[in-house]
């Protein structure tokens, strides 16, 4: 059984604290049967259902893990934030919002129908497919291999290592993305993209093809609570502005069509993939009370089961649980 609130007489104690993650992870573990796997990327279909973990990262190097935290997983739209930040570094913030939009669509990531309905001069905002295939396009490089070497660049300076492409996943992607090639012929026809069509493709499925572990993705949420800079070392890896930018987006937009109600339930950026995993962040709270993690952290959670909009359905249950609990939101 989940355990009831946290006691504020109760020193917060890495034990205590992991009694507690731990009783939450095997209760919601039960929902994963109640989500099905991505079936439009054939290699996520060997995925297990039942698969659930967390990893949590203070931006004091506090560390807590539960459930399932060893199963290497790709980071697929995940990688939106990552290159919407890589973009605003390279071309500038001002240059990558003439060309994408920050709204929020309330339609489901890999739709087109605004753009073709509202006749607009621009994607809504970089985390729908339209508008991470735009931004891609953005990327300095004239291969995939050179647009990606700053993100695998800036990757390396949070993560230590250079994470690895799952080339098998990256096959399946190329081979059966109908809808997103569709979605890359209509931006073509609009002139929105600034690379080549085959080569944006490209280097869009292998960055949604870059395999990390929960770890890896409690540490970069970590970065971003701290916008964007290592509170170990004091450097900063991130500009701030385009760090609180994509922290911003990722709480209007980061859970796809179900972005407000996960704002509203559970009130902390994060931004999904069809993996299964989510990286939430919690930035320090302005709270006069005993809570864990209250100067921040980072927070990755895996479970490839996944609901009707494309996100985890235990992962969210877990997340808003915890949110819940530990006074997380920035509300």
């Amino acid at each position: 059984m989940v355990q009831g609130a946290v006691n504020q007489n109760t020193k917060l104690t890495k034990e205590w604290l992991q009694n507690y993650v731990d009783d939450w992870v095997n209760f919601y573990r039960k929902h994963t049967n109640e989500g099905e796997l991505a079936s439009y990327i054939p290699m996520l279909q060997q995925s297990n259902k039942e698969h659930l973990g967390i990893t949590i990262i203070g931006n004091n190097g506090a560390m807590i893990e539960s459930g399932d935290v060893n199963i290497p997983f790709t980071i697929q739209s995940i990688s939106k934030v990552f290159t919407f930040i890589v973009a605003c570094m390279e071309r500038g913030v001002t240059y990558v919002l003439d060309r994408v939009d920050v709204e929020p669509t309330g339609e489901a990531f890999n739709s087109i129908m605004h753009l073709e309905m509202k006749q607009l001069k621009k994607p809504f905002n970089p985390f729908i497919n339209a508008g991470a295939i735009t931004v891609t396009s953005l990327l300095n490089g004239k291969t995939s291999d050179e647009k990606l070497k700053p993100l695998f660049q800036l990757f390396e300076e949070i993560l230590g290592y250079h994470p690895p492409l799952n080339v098998d996943v990256f096959k399946s992607e190329k081979e059966t993305s109908v809808r997103n090639r569709a979605i890359g012929y209509y931006l073509v026809e609009l002139g929105y993209l600034e690379s080549d069509l085959d080569l944006t493709l490209e280097t869009y499925f292998k960055q949604c093809s870059i395999e990390i572990s929960l770890q890896d993705l409690a540490r970069l949420g970590m970065i971003l609570a701290n916008d964007g800079e290592d509170p170990k070392t004091g450097l900063e890896i991130i500009p701030r502005q385009v760090a609180r930018l994509a922290k911003a987006l990722m709480l209007t937009c980061g859970m796809y069509d179900a972005s407000g109600k996960f704002a509203a339930y559970v009130g902390i950026p994060a931004k999904s993939g069809v993996s299964g995993g989510i990286i939430a962040v919690s930035p320090p709270r302005a709270r006069n009370e005993e809570l864990p993690f209250i100067n921040g952290c980072g927070i990755g959670v895996y479970g490839p089961a996944l609901d009707q909009q494309g996100n985890s359905i235990a992962g969210i249950r877990l997340l808003r649980h915890i949110a819940k609990q530990w006074d997380l939101s920035i509300f």
